[in-house]
């Protein structure tokens, strides 16, 4: 087994190169996916995030608002602090058991949005980060997911620097180009996944 730690910032790009290798047969274990599914109604986590900062943060369906814990979290960096050591842990554990579920000679692909903010690097026998300038970020935030821009901004500022996560990186993709470009870089860092992962099983 291969275990590949895949990162960026908010806005680079990096479900659409998580997708691609999924594409080309990687097991896609998502951070985020699971950081929702340990809060949905019911669960430990929800009743945890819900002690921490109050019933505003539940929407009126009884599960998590959240827009309004992020308005919260992203402006506080102590309040954020506390929201990761209560879903950190549980993403954690989730994370394992999925990975352990994975065949032996599987190329594993954890797509954690703050790899380089929570030192997870030496988690994973490679780093893969997917870069874009922060001008093409704000622009995907502001046009594609209709953030206003001094949220954007807000959300770019509360993860590590470009810089910082760019020295983690084993391989860089560079996602300031046409998808045609992008599927170009991912069939060719794919295949030396595969290679890897079957240097790694001989």
């Amino acid at each position: 087994m291969l275990k590949v730690g895949l990162t960026g910032g908010i806005g680079a790009g990096k479900s659409e190169v998580s997708r691609l290798l999924v594409e080309r047969g990687a097991v896609l274990i998502d951070a985020d996916k699971i950081a929702r599914e340990v809060v949905e109604p019911g669960t430990p986590g929800l009743a945890a995030v819900v002690e921490a900062f109050g019933e505003q943060v539940l929407a009126p369906d009884g599960s998590l608002d959240r827009p309004k814990l992020g308005s919260i979290v992203f402006a506080d960096a102590d309040r954020l602090a506390t929201l990761n050591t209560i879903v950190h842990p549980l993403v954690g554990a989730r994370s394992a058991e999925l990975e352990r579920a994975a065949g032996p000679d599987s190329v594993v692909v954890h797509d954690v949005p703050l790899l380089a903010e929570n030192g997870l690097a030496p988690l994973y026998d490679l780093v893969i980060v997917v870069d874009a300038s922060p001008e093409t970020q704000l622009d995907r935030l502001t046009r594609l997911r209709g953030m206003s821009e001094e949220d954007a901004r807000a959300r770019m500022a509360a993860q590590a620097t470009r810089d910082k996560r760019r020295e983690i990186a084993d391989v860089v993709i560079d996602n300031d180009v046409p998808l045609e470009k992008l599927t170009e870089q991912v069939d060719a860092v794919w295949a030396e996944l595969v290679r890897r992962a079957r240097a790694a099983d001989a």
